[in-house]
């Protein structure tokens, strides 16, 4: 009797703890933790109760007991979106500054190096031939002009610019070796017309031309493929939070605060499918960022080539004075074939001075010889210009390495908000699911629109891709085929179709709010013999005659100077 009286007791005091417990478990909390919290967001205490309250009102976090009023799920939602932007934007930061900076040095660089060289040579020129070289200066100083013109964004046709040249060129040395004749403009105009036919200056023409056409096409298209990239990354940086995505991000950050929870993270794999969600268009634009960072580098790999500085300056002066010669050499033969064409011009008249031109020019122009090396103030001039080609050269390299980190970048950025940026928890059982602390079990989906048709987390609608993630994607295919021209030889130009005279900024003629297209123009490499055909091999780093450096460009300037070593 004892003994069942013993047991009757035990089994009604183990009822009335576990009543008791039931009881305590199904009492409201307190919101203490959450109100701290919630003020330490910046938001007012007055908006959190100090105790839980039912969630029937609640519209996207859980309906239980709750420390969250509708005032404060709304106030949580808003600051869901904004940091989900500012994480977006702080982890696409390295990508952006990569574009800017690489854009900024590169662009500094070579405008540098125009200017360098062009100071140079009027410098050296002036003091070497005085009163020669400043009556023809004119024709040089339009080359300089011209180059410069077209690497910022000016509608120039590199060939129809360079052949000009030449042909500006050999009427003034023309008119040298004929001063006992009077030429008209028309005259001078057919002489021009016999450039090609004639070759007065050899095959150095044809030779520079291909170099600067090379050099500078593979610059411009550089330093525009860089702009390019930094304002995709820049408008795709400022993402676009749709209500299904705001919902999740509410969901996954701050439903925790409702349910009294206020300092747990979102499980690692619930953050997945969350951004991957978000960011599904971005994801998308993947594919064609890499294309267009391939074909980056590929002509990176001309502007970082074997033709370095010193190949290219030091022969020069040969290349010069074969240009001379050549005219020289020919020159009779080059008159009569141009008087047989444009007629016999008409003599001088009386008075008029011819005196010691053919001398003077002859005395002028000359080769070289091996104890005839450029002056202290030339020396000096070409060691200037070393070191800045050195320093862009190295800054090329630098560039081509934060090119390559940047692959897979935007199909890679959900994960890196939720590990890099810290965002998730990294215990998977200790960490919020969306409901409780508790591990997440759905898996993640695989990244871009199509594939978020199976996210747990939100409904996005496939359909309807963003307009502008697909407006980047467009203008990153636009930009790899003028790249992948560019590496080949062939200039594409950007045409803004808003205003077609822009050339506001270096390297191109499109700001920040106008549509891009591409259209051929006359621009392409002029051949040399099989020097297409080996393009591979210069590509992988072998010899060629195909120059990736700015230098070699001033040098067909440098060599175009020489040129009028004769005149007065």
């Amino acid at each position: 009797m004892s003994a069942m009286w013993r047991l009757q007791v035990f089994i009604w005091t183990l009822s009335l703890l576990l009543s008791l417990s039931f009881a305590a478990e199904g009492k409201a909390r307190s919101c203490s933790e959450v109100r701290q919290a919630y003020h330490a967001k910046g938001f007012p205490l007055v908006d959190v109760p100090h105790q839980e309250l039912s969630g029937e009102h609640l519209r996207v976090c859980p309906q239980g007991y709750t420390c969250c009023t509708t005032d404060m799920e709304d106030k949580l939602s808003q600051q869901s979106k904004l940091e989900f932007e500012k994480k977006v934007e702080e982890s696409s930061r390295s990508v952006r500054t990569t574009f800017v900076s690489a854009h900024k040095k590169f662009d500094e660089y070579f405008l540098e190096l125009l200017d360098n060289s062009e100071k140079s040579f009027s410098s050296v020129f002036k003091k070497a031939y005085g009163k020669l070289y400043r009556q023809n200066s004119v024709v040089f100083q339009d080359l300089f002009t011209e180059l410069k013109r077209y690497y910022t964004g000016g509608n120039v046709n590199l060939e129809e610019m360079l052949n000009d040249f030449w042909s500006r060129l050999l009427e003034r040395l023309f008119q040298l070796h004929n001063s006992q004749y009077h030429f008209t403009d028309d005259y001078l105009e057919c002489v021009s017309k016999y450039t090609d036919q004639v070759k007065p200056f050899g095959d150095i023409p044809r030779k520079l031309n291909f170099q600067v056409t090379r050099a500078f096409i593979s610059a411009r298209t550089f330093v525009q493929g860089l702009m390019v990239g930094r304002e995709v990354a820049n408008r795709v940086a400022k993402v676009n939070v749709f209500p299904a995505c705001l919902r999740a991000l509410t969901r996954m950050l701050y439903c925790p605060y409702c349910r009294s929870m206020p300092g747990l993270k979102p499980c690692p794999n619930y953050c997945h499918n969350v951004m991957r969600g978000c960011l599904a268009n971005q994801a998308d634009l993947d594919t064609e960022w890499n294309l267009f960072i391939d074909a980056m580098l590929l002509v990176a790999d001309r502007l970082d080539g074997p033709f370095n500085m010193e190949s290219a300056i030091e022969p020069m002066d040969i290349k010069l004075s074969d240009a001379i010669t050549n005219m020289q050499e020919n020159s009779m033969q080059v008159s009569a074939k141009v008087f047989q064409g444009c007629g016999q011009p008409k003599p001088v008249t009386i008075g008029r001075s011819t005196r010691g031109i053919s001398d003077v020019f002859s005395s002028r122009f000359r080769p070289y010889t091996p104890k005839e090396r450029p002056t202290t103030a030339s020396v000096i001039s070409m060691e200037r210009l070393r070191v800045v080609w050195r320093t862009m050269q190295q800054s090329v390299i630098e560039i081509k390495q934060k090119l390559k980190k940047s692959k897979r970048f935007w199909s890679n950025l959900p994960d890196d908000i939720c590990t890099k940026g810290k965002l998730a928890e990294s215990d998977e059982e200790q960490c919020w699911n969306s409901h409780m602390k508790a591990r997440y079990f759905p898996e993640v989906v695989k990244e871009g629109l199509t594939n978020q048709v199976n996210n747990p987390e939100m409904d996005v609608d496939i359909t309807r891709p963003d307009s502008l993630i697909r407006q980047q994607i467009m203008a990153l295919r636009v930009m790899t085929n003028k790249l992948k021209n560019a590496y080949n030889g062939n200039d594409i130009y950007f045409q803004d179709s808003s205003d077609e005279g822009s050339t506001s900024g270096s390297g191109s003629g499109c700001t920040d709010g106008c549509t891009t297209e591409f259209v051929y123009v006359g621009t392409e490499a002029p051949m040399i013999g099989d020097d297409r055909s080996d393009e591979r091999a210069a590509a992988a780093g072998g010899s060629s005659a195909v120059g990736a450096s700015a230098l070699l460009l001033l040098a067909m300037a440098l060599s175009l100077f020489a040129m009028q070593f004769g005149w007065r």
